[in-house]
């Protein structure tokens, strides 16, 4: 390269006029800044060839890529998820996003295992080829957390089971992949060819999945250094990130320091905040409840009062222990979620499958193995109970569902017997 990153020229070989003008490969000027957009499929031997031979010819002042950090690191060091800190997570209430996002990394690994690629194998062969030409690169997509939470929050409530089950569906579906199929992939973020049938069912979704993360790529791409840019995103993000950059202004205005000015992102990293009516209706349930156990007290005396207080205990810890068993957690665990259950029913703070799991990842911490093999294993229903970071999940969901069940038995019970 010369000097002050500009390309040198160069004769392009016969590969290298065929590739600039591959289908894949899309060029746009703005200004005097030239953006090679290059539209991969996640799943893509081919790919990730198309991605290094570009970045050799072309030969640009820096390189693009739909990677946030976290996701670098993981394909990077390919230690995927055996360095969380699980306890961390717990105390967080952070359990929800990680089977999701290991939902989405066994959906992608299943796919590429049918054609021996392992997923976003074309992005780090992005950030390698790129190290390897001695070019800068910047991530550039959104943190995948954020991504989901902000997926998940701005999701109505009738609509979130609709979002459970593409995921859960998609982890279990028998998939066969043929070039055919690798195509219409090549096309669409993998995340939203998971929610391919839902259609018009759940419209915030492409919003948040594709449209808002086509402004923030197309907007990290802006910003980034140098004149001629070679981003590396996956195809189903071309069309959008294309048509943000035709939209920039002929001629980019500079500061007194020579910085392009950055756009204001952080509208699109906040994480919505649970409705206000979710929080009135967390709270209204159990104060219902308490003040319907007060009414008994006061008006059918302390023996009507205790008998409705111990159904209330039996109907939140039996379902929640009984989950407990089916999952085979630890005994302690099974008695912790009985305890639990009865007091986490009254507040919307913490659930009982967060008290739950907790107790599960200190009795029986998951094994290095396991960590490893986990998005392998979320795919055969069997093995939710046999590797001990699926168990964790399955210790967190059924005393859960247990708890929940027991809410309305028992309180239904009180109510019932305010008359």
């Amino acid at each position: 390269m010369s000097e002050e990153g500009s390309p040198e020229t160069t004769t392009p070989s016969l590969d290298s006029e065929k590739n600039s003008a591959h289908k894949d490969i899309h060029r746009i000027q703005v200004g005097q800044r030239e953006f090679i957009i290059v539209g991969t499929a996640h799943i893509s031997k081919s790919s990730a060839d198309l991605v290094h031979q570009t970045i050799v010819d072309e030969k640009p002042d820096r390189v693009c890529v739909e990677l946030d950090d976290r996701r670098y690191q993981s394909l990077s060091q390919k230690t995927r998820f055996e360095n969380l800190d699980l306890r961390q997570i717990i105390r967080r209430k952070q359990l929800s996003a990680l089977i999701t996002q290991i939902a989405l990394s066994s959906y992608q690994k299943k796919l590429g295992g049918q054609l021996g690629v392992m997923p976003g194998t074309e992005l780090l062969e992005a950030t390698r080829s790129a190290q390897d030409q001695g070019i800068p690169f910047d991530l550039c997509d959104r943190d995948v957390q954020i991504t989901l939470k902000r997926a998940w929050r701005s999701t109505p409530f009738t609509k979130k089971f609709l979002l459970v089950a593409a995921i859960v569906g998609a982890v279990f579906e028998k998939t066969e992949i043929d070039e055919k199929k690798l195509e219409e992939i090549k096309h669409q973020d993998v995340l939203s060819e998971m929610m391919n049938e839902l259609g018009k069912e759940l419209p915030t979704l492409k919003r948040v999945l594709i449209d808002e993360r086509d402004q923030y790529l197309a907007t990290r791409i802006i910003e980034s250094k140098g004149d001629r840019i070679v981003a590396i995103v996956g195809a189903g993000h071309v069309p959008g990130i294309l048509k943000h950059l035709k939209n920039q202004p002929e001629k980019e205005e500079q500061g007194d320091s020579g910085e392009r000015p950055k756009a204001d992102l952080k509208p699109l990293e906040i994480i919505p905040p649970t409705s206000p009516w979710m929080k009135i209706i967390g709270w209204s349930i159990p104060t219902l409840i308490i003040c319907a156990l007060a009414w008994i007290l006061v008006t059918k005396g302390s023996q009507a009062a205790s008998e409705n207080l111990v159904f209330w205990i039996l109907a939140n810890g039996i379902p929640c222990s009984i989950g407990a068993a089916l999952a085979l957690a630890h005994p302690l665990t099974i008695l912790i979620g009985f305890l639990a259950a009865p007091l986490t029913s009254l507040t919307p703070v913490i659930g009982a499958g967060y008290v739950t799991a907790f107790a599960q990842a200190y009795l029986q911490p998951p094994l290095v193995r396991e960590f490893q093999s986990v998005a392998e294993d979320m795919v055969v229903l069997k093995l939710w109970w046999k590797n001990r970071l699926l168990k964790i999940f399955l210790v967190f969901i059924l005393p859960g569902l247990g708890s929940m069940l027991g809410t309305y038995v028992g309180g239904w019970e009180i109510f019932k017997n305010l008359f």
